[in-house]
This record gives structure tokens, sequence and C-alpha cells, in this order.
């Protein structure tokens, strides 16, 4: 049984975008079995822009899940946000998961924002000031989280969900100078912490598409701005016996944005 999954991030929506993604969106039943939102679904995470995403993924036929990204986080009404977001039908994870039964195939989703700190060799440290210890701290507590929910699930195929990215790979093309604030090399060990099949992240604009954890899972970024279309979908083919992984194929998305 193929699964296909659905995803796109960073879609910073507001009145003046509202119905741009609506038309191929409307074929998702045809073409993939769940949405995956990875983050910055609004510009500045107003209630009021989280209304304008409810508007434009809500009642699409198939189940969205969806984690807030750095934009939504930006005004302080993360609780509104997210009231406005279920109230539509879509489902938000931070540092949790959630098991969705696709034609006898369970298929995990676990999910969190994530934060920055860098790659291996590369990396903030908690050391010195207690401002570093905060930042390195909250990077770490959400990739505990992370892994936790991946590894505690029960499921056939298992997918990490996030903002920031897990991998170094998936940001290539942005300024090296900034890779500390697109993502960490915990949320990959974190990853790699569960038997995953595919991890998805958006928040590098600039970024590229494919990377890989060191355990061997494939990362995607799913920005918008990278992959320059409504939405890519993944095909997912669950593990044979033996197996370190799913096969994972991926399709264009029938219609641009």
């Amino acid at each position: 049984m193929v699964i296909r999954i659905a995803a796109v991030g960073d879609v910073h929506l507001d009145q003046d975008v509202v119905g741009r993604f609506r038309p191929a969106l409307e074929q998702l039943p045809d073409v993939a079995d769940v949405l995956l939102l990875a983050g910055d679904l609004t510009r500045h995470g107003t209630e009021s822009e989280a209304r304008c995403v409810a508007t434009e993924f809500g009642n699409l036929g198939v189940p969205v899940v969806a984690v807030l990204g750095n934009h939504d986080h930006h005004c302080d009404e993360v609780p509104a946000v997210i009231r406005v977001l279920e109230d539509a039908g879509i489902q938000v994870l931070e540092g949790t998961n959630v098991v969705l039964d696709c034609f006898g195939t369970r298929l995990g989703i676990a999910g969190a924002k994530g934060f920055g700190g860098g790659f291996a060799g590369r990396c903030a440290s908690a050391f010195g000031e207690p401002e570093m210890k905060a930042f390195v701290g909250t990077t770490s507590a959400i990739a505990d989280q992370l892994g936790e929910a991946l590894r505690e699930m029960e499921c056939d195929l298992r997918v990490a969900l996030t903002h920031y990215a897990p991998v170094p790979d998936t940001l290539a093309g942005e300024p090296l100078e900034i890779y500390p604030f697109l993502g960490s090399y915990l949320l990959g060990q974190a990853i790699d912490s569960a038997p995953t099949d595919l991890a998805l992240h958006g928040h590098a604009h600039a970024g590229s598409e494919r990377g890989t954890t060191p355990g061997g899972v494939r990362v995607r970024n799913v920005a918008h701005p990278v992959i320059k279309q409504a939405y890519s979908v993944f095909h997912l083919h669950p593990r044979r016996a033996g197996a370190s992984a799913g096969k994972v194929s991926a399709s264009s998305a029938p219609g641009r944005s």
C-alpha cells in the first residue's frame, strides 16, 4: 500500500494571499491521503491571519496536520492561532504526534517547530552566559520532545514534521552565516532515534530540496519558495521485513500557486 503525503511550508498567509493555493488544494483528495504543513503559515502570527489559513487549508477532504513556525509565534498569539486552526480541522503538533489510519496502514506523524543552534562542528553549546545556555537548552528540549513523540508511536510508517531544518544539506543556497538560525543537528539526532521514514521541514526559503540525516533518513525542504508549487507529494511505501526504511518517491503537485 502506497501512502501519498502532500506537504508545503512557509505559505505566509494574510488577506492578500487567500485563494492562491485553493485551486490546487481542491484536487488533494485525488492525489494525496494527507496534507502536512511545515510552519510559517502566517506572516506575523495573528489570529486574523490564522483565519486566512483556516479558510485556505480547511475542509480539503483529507486530514491536515501542521506545526507552527517562527512567524506564527511573532505576535505572541499562539493559543489563539492554534484554536482557529484546530476549529477548522487542522491538527497542530508541538512535541506531540498523531497516528492516522490510511486504508489500513498506520501513518504516524510527530511534529515540533524546532529551533536553531547549528550543526555538528559549527554549533552553539550550552556553555557560558545564561542566555546562551537558554538558547541551546530550548533546542535540546524541543528535540527531546520530538524524539520521544517519534519513538512512542505504534505505526507502519513514521514521518517527522518540523519547521526548522534537521540537517545542513537542505540549507544549501542560504548564507552560511545564518545556518545556526535555520536549524539544529539535535533535530536530526531526534529523527534518527526512531525508525523514521521521512522528515519534512520548511524555513529555509533559499535552501535546497533534498537532504539526508546521518542515520540515513530522507529529509525534504518543502518551503513554498523552494518547491515553487502549492505542495509536493511524497509516496511512502511501508517497510519490508528487515528493511531499515520505507521507500520514498515524489511527484509534482497538480497545480502551481
